[in-house]
């Protein structure tokens, strides 16, 4: 099957919901998180939930949790704290709770990101995965990160890894 044929039929209404994961922004200075709430609305997407959570664990478990069984979006973009330092714990708090993981998001978001900013794109361990049915990326917190990320990867297959989900 061509992948314009697989593409076709796909998911619409997509709810997202954004977490910002940082320990010195709320939600007024969250440039990276407002910029892929306009997006997903430009996008066609209604989002669902915008909310920032500090860099622990837990706190990125619980919040991550709830959204996803008390709001039910179709996909949760997490920016921030996918970095090297030891307060970057996204990837620590959601990869365990993944039933899949799309091992190849982070493979391109690396190649992407070495394109524009060289070898300090292996800083980077952005990934995504499924959680109870629902999409979850996580992805650096700056906002040219978000861009690159949304832009040429998550948007463009949104509906397609939906559609896989939901079958």
């Amino acid at each position: 099957m061509t992948t314009f044929l697989h593409k076709q039929n796909l998911p619409e209404n997509i709810e997202i919901a954004v977490i910002s994961i940082s320990t010195t922004r709320g939600l007024s200075e969250d440039k990276s998180g407002t910029w892929i709430k306009k997006q997903a609305k430009k996008e066609g997407h209604e989002v669902v939930v915008h909310q920032t959570v500090t860099d622990d664990i837990d706190a990125i478990r619980e919040l991550a949790l709830h959204v996803i069984d008390k709001i039910c979006p179709d996909a949760i973009i997490m920016t921030g704290g996918t970095g090297i330092s030891p307060k970057d714990v996204t990837i620590e708090a959601v990869r365990p709770l993944f039933e899949k993981e799309l091992t190849a998001f982070g493979t391109l978001f690396t190649q992407l990101s070495f394109e524009e900013i060289d070898s300090a794109a292996i800083l980077s361990r952005a990934t995504a995965g499924i959680i109870k049915q629902t999409m979850i990326f996580c992805m650096p917190g700056s906002i040219k990160a978000c861009k690159l990320a949304c832009n040429s990867l998550i948007f463009p297959e949104l509906g397609h890894l939906l559609k896989h989900i939901k079958e």
